[in-house]
Parts: C-alpha cells; structure tokens; sequence
C-alpha cells in the first residue's frame, strides 16, 4: 500500500531468455521497461525516471542458502504463503529402489535444490479440471540423495505451503513407445571423426526400444497397434488403420525379458500404406513387474 510520504518500491525481475538473432534486435529491449503508479487523486505517477537502484541477484544466491553454506545463514521459524522466501528442511532417504519424487503441489512458483544440486524450476501455472497442476512432481535422483540429513532448499516467488510438501517414492512399471516409419535412425547411428560425419550403423531405419528397470522383466504387452494410433503413453487408441496382429507380434518378441527391441516397419506388422490417414507408426505399452523366483521341484 502507498503510505503518506517517501515510499519504496523493490521489483523483482527474472529473465529466461533473450532473443539474440532478428531484424531491429538493438531496439529489443529486456526487464522493465517503465513504472507507473495509477489511481492516485493527482492522476497517474510516472517513476521511470525516478533514479532506480540495480542490484544482480538474491541475497541467498551470494549465501549460497542452497548448498552446506546455507548453514550459516540465519534461518528463522517459516512463515506461510509469503513470496520471495527461501525455505529449508531436512529428510532422509525413502528406503527402496523405486523412483523418489517431491509433491510441489502446495507451492507457487520456484527453484527447487537438493544437497545443493539444482533440481530446476517448478510452477504451478496451468490447473486442469481436477484442480491440480499439470506438473507437480518433480524428481529428485538417488544418486543426490544421503542415507539421512538430506537438505531441501527452495526459493519461492509467490507463496505456499511449504509444510504440506512430500517426498514420496512412485511406480513407473509402465513403459511406451511411439515411433514411425518415417522417423530417422537413431542418433548413435552416426558419429563426428576428423570434423565429418559419418554413418556407423548398418542398417538406419527406426527401432522401437522398450526396456524395463533392473530387477523387472516386461509381463503384460497392455496395448499394441501399427497403422495411425492415437494418445499418448497410458491412453494410447486404436486409428482406422490399426493392424490386429501387432499384438500378438510384440508378446512373443519381448514379454519374459527386461529389453526388447522392435522393427518399425509395416511390412512386419501387416501395415497397409495406402490406408487413408496412415502414420505408418507403431505404438506400444508395457507393464513391467519384478522377476518371479521359481521353486526347484
């Protein structure tokens, strides 16, 4: 609120990127461009001119709050749904070996730190019609991680509920792919010797790779389809150009085994290319699930 006499006023700019190429790129311009205080008795307030201060940086950043330094910073009790707020906890390692996770959800906008390792920037800006936000797991590698006294360090922008995030542990025994025909070979298909490119690879048409974590081998094929399926990894559907037999072709190449590599070709699969609307793209999901130990009789 402006109050009667000197006020100050601090912006906080952040910049993700700056155009570096185009016509007319020396009259582009970055950050605040004008400040105007409006709905005065006396009109609108321009303060472009008014003599601003610059000053590159957070005070947690010359700290370094986010790294074993942020122990000498003078943290007090958090306080709630406040913005522009470093907060800091403790917690060990979920025992296991599945995936490890941090549930933002109850937050705004920020960075998120690990043991001082950057786990990049989380934002709740888009909710769908659950009221969740699009993204709001975020993972954390194990390899990050301690036995015990991990440090979570974050900057929050706009205000949350720091104490009602959760480190959990998910499942991700569903695996997917979806290639076409027409997709290029793999990337290690070629590689750069004396400044040229050349092909290493023998045969350059796409695979399709599926492989399950260590320890799980692939139990189910859930879905299969050569032709112009639909979706995306969990909700894939069948297109008018769907193959029936590619099912039956993808269980018996890679159910039993932790890895399987698969050929995209409609000539393996039955595929008719002159089917209107054909991708000539196959689609698969998998289940994974743990080895089965088997008794001796």
């Amino acid at each position: 609120e402006v109050k009667v006499g000197i006020n100050h006023i601090s912006i906080l700019s952040s910049t993700l990127g700056l155009q570096d190429s185009g016509s007319y790129l020396e009259r582009r311009q970055a950050g605040v461009h004008s400040v105007t205080i409006q709905g005065l008795n006396t009109g609108t307030l321009d303060l472009t001119s008014n003599g601003w201060g610059h000053i590159v940086g957070l005070e947690g950043e010359r700290k370094q709050a986010f790294t074993d330094k942020g122990g000498e910073v003078q943290w007090q009790p958090a306080v709630f749904d406040k913005p522009l707020t470093w907060y800091r906890r403790r917690f060990d390692m979920p025992t296991g070996e599945d995936p490890v996770v941090i549930d933002m959800n109850p937050m705004g906008k920020g960075i998120l730190f690990v043991n001082g390792e950057g786990l990049g920037r989380y934002w709740s800006s888009y909710k769908h019609a659950l009221g969740r936000p699009s993204q709001y797991l975020y993972h954390v590698p194990r390899c990050f991680l301690k036995p015990t006294g991990n440090v979570l360090t974050i900057f929050e922008e706009e205000g949350g509920r720091p104490d009602a995030i959760m480190i959990l542990t998910v499942k991700r025994d569903n695996i997917c792919s979806f290639i076409s025909e027409t997709n290029p070979g793999h990337v290690r298909s070629w590689e750069t010797k004396d400044s040229q490119l050349t092909m290493v690879a023998d045969d350059l048409k796409p695979r399709a790779v599926l492989t399950c974590p260590e320890k799980k081998m692939i139990q189910q094929v859930v879905f299969a389809s050569y032709g112009n399926p639909l979706g995306i990894c969990g909700n894939y559907t069948f297109g008018n150009c769907h193959t029936p037999k590619a099912k039956e072709i993808v269980e018996k190449a890679c159910v039993g085994k932790r890895s399987c590599v698969l050929a995209v070709s409609h000539e393996v699969y039955g595929g008719d290319l002159n089917c209107p609307g054909t991708t000539a793209t196959l689609a698969v999901q998998a289940k994974c699930s743990k080895r089965q130990r088997t008794a001796e009789q």
